[in-house]
């Protein structure tokens, strides 16, 4: 294994690690936004508040999106079971 296929590997890992996170952090920004902006229209100032809606839609991004999430690991490593043969 020479070093142009462990940068190949890394480049790999970090993409799909920001492709399996990206749902998950968009969505509890998205979440986090929507609170923020109700509670400057009803001047409720209450940092606990975002706690508890951002944890139900991680819940729920990571019950939808999670098969899919785990097909994209199992096939990365599969490939690096690949590499590290061949």
């Amino acid at each position: 294994m020479d070093n142009m296929q462990v940068l190949d590997i890394m480049r790999s890992a970090l993409l799909i690690g920001v492709k399996l996170s990206a749902p998950t952090l968009l969505m509890s920004m998205a979440v986090g936004i929507l609170i923020s902006i109700i509670q400057a229209a009803t001047q409720i100032h209450e940092q606990t508040i975002t706690f508890v809606p951002k944890l139900i839609v991680i819940a729920i991004v990571l019950l939808v999106g999670g098969s899919w999430m785990l097909t994209v690991l199992q096939d990365f490593t599969r490939e690096l079971f690949v590499i590290m043969q061949g």
